[in-house]
C-alpha cells in the first residue's frame, strides 16, 4: 500500500544548564533539551507574530530573544525595567507563545542520580538527551505519511558540535536506538543543521524560551510558574495524556 504524501516539520533544539558531569550547581543540578515541533505553515506563521513583536517593542527585527538576558532585563531588555512596558511585553510575548500551534519534546538528566547510578560509565548528558528526544520525535511524528523533519539546533562550541554531529550520526547512519532502527531515522530525519544564536533563529528563541520554565518545573513541580503554565499543554502527551516519558523525560 503507497503510503499518503506527509508534512513537512522544523523541529528547533536548545537547552538549558550545564551538560558537564564534572560540575553540579546545586540550585541547578539539572541539564535538559528542549524541542519545538512546528508544521510548515505554523512556524511560518509564529515566525510572522515574532518579528512584528519585536518592531513593535525594539524597532527592529535583529534583537535575539534569550530568555536569561529577559529574565535579567539584560542588553537589549533593560527596556523591561520600565514595569509598564515590561507588562505589556509578556503580555504580547506570552499570547503569541500560547496561540503558537507547536509540540514540545524535552528530555531532563538529574546529573547527581546519572553519577551516582552509573558513575564513570555516565554517559554525556547532551548526548543521552539526544538520542531520547529523536525517539520521542519519530513516535510523535508517525501517522502512516511520508512525514519529512528538519532539524535545527544552536552550536555550542567547535569540540562540542563535533562531538554532538558523531553521536547523531552514530545514531541515524549507524546503529539507531533501541527503539528506533536507523533506517526509520533516515526515512523521516532529512537535515540537521547547527545555526549560531546570532542567525536569529526565531525557531531555536522560542525553543530556548521553553527550555527554562521546563527545567523550573521539574526542579519543583508543586511552584506555580507563569511561564510553565503557558506551554505546559504543549509537552506531548501520551493518548491517554500521561505526559511523563512522552513529551517530558526525566533521566534517570
Amino acid at each position: 500500500m503507497e503510503q499518503k504524501q506527509g508534512k513537512n516539520y522544523y523541529f528547533f533544539l536548545d537547552e538549558t544548564g550545564d551538560h558537564s558531569l564534572s560540575f553540579i550547581d546545586e540550585s541547578f543540578p539539572i541539564f535538559l533539551l528542549a524541542g519545538c515541533l512546528f508544521e510548515e505553515e505554523s512556524y511560518k506563521k509564529v515566525s510572522d507574530s515574532i518579528n512584528n513583536f519585536k518592531e513593535e517593542f525594539f524597532r527592529t527585527k535583529e534583537v535575539i530573544l534569550h530568555s536569561r538576558d529577559i529574565r535579567k532585563c539584560d542588553k537589549s531588555f533593560q527596556i523591561l525595567f520600565d514595569l509598564e512596558l515590561k507588562k505589556s511585553f509578556y503580555e504580547k510575548l506570552n499570547e503569541i507563545i500560547r496561540k503558537a500551534d507547536f509540540k514540545i519534546i524535552a528530555v531532563a538528566i538529574d546529573k547527581k542520580a546519572h553519577i551516582e547510578k552509573y558513575g564513570k560509565r555516565a554517559n554525556d548528558p547532551y548526548s543521552l538527551c539526544l538520542s531520547y528526544i529523536l525517539e520521542r520525535l519519530v513516535f510523535c511524528t508517525d501517522d502512516g505519511a511520508l512525514n519529512k523533519i528538519r532539524i535545527i539546533i544552536e552550536k555550542r562550541g567547535r569540540k562540542e558540535d563535533a562531538q554532538l554531529l558523531s553521536h547523531y550520526n552514530s545514531i541515524v547512519d549507524g546503529r539507531g536506538t533501541y527503539h528506533v532502527s536507523s533506517q526509520r531515522f533516515k526515512e523521516r530525519i532529512i537535515d540537521f543543521e547547527m545555526r549560531l544564536k546570532k542567525d536569529n533563529d526565531i525557531g531555536l528563541q522560542i525553543s530556548d524560551l521553553c527550555a527554562y520554565p521546563l527545567a523550573r518545573h521539574i526542579l519543583n513541580t508543586e511552584e506555580p510558574y507563569m511561564p510553565f503554565e503557558i506551554i505546559k499543554d504543549k509537552v506531548r502527551k501520551s493518548p491517554n495524556g500521561k505526559v511523563d516519558g512522552y513529551g517530558l523525560k526525566v533521566f534517570p
